[in-house]
């Protein structure tokens, strides 16, 4: 992974955090404002909560995925990078074995 799709990958986790910061400490509740509201409100708040700490952990699987999956990929290119290098310093033992080496 580059330098620069590591940045942008660690600027993408800091805004996710921060956001998610926001949510949480948004959806915190103030004693005094939730005497005056009803059951039926109270209830509805509860199930938005938990949708939206749904969304969240959905969207933080996602992106552990694409991070997993941007890992796998280095290291497989890597691999073939390594593979083509290996095959070319054969490629020069062979020419000296036969002779064909100047």
């Amino acid at each position: 992974m580059t330098e620069v799709s590591r940045r942008r990958t660690l600027r993408l986790l800091l805004l996710f955090a921060s956001v998610s910061l926001q949510f949480i400490s948004g959806f915190s509740g103030d004693s005094t404002s939730s005497i005056s509201l009803n059951s039926k409100s109270n209830a509805n708040s509860k199930n938005g909560t938990k949708v939206v700490i749904i969304l969240i952990v959905l969207v933080a699987v996602g992106l552990f995925s694409f991070f997993l999956f941007k890992v796998w990929q280095k290291r497989k290119r890597d691999e073939q990078y390594a593979r083509l290098l290996k095959l070319f310093e054969e490629d020069g033992d062979l020419e000296a074995e036969l002779g064909l080496h100047d």
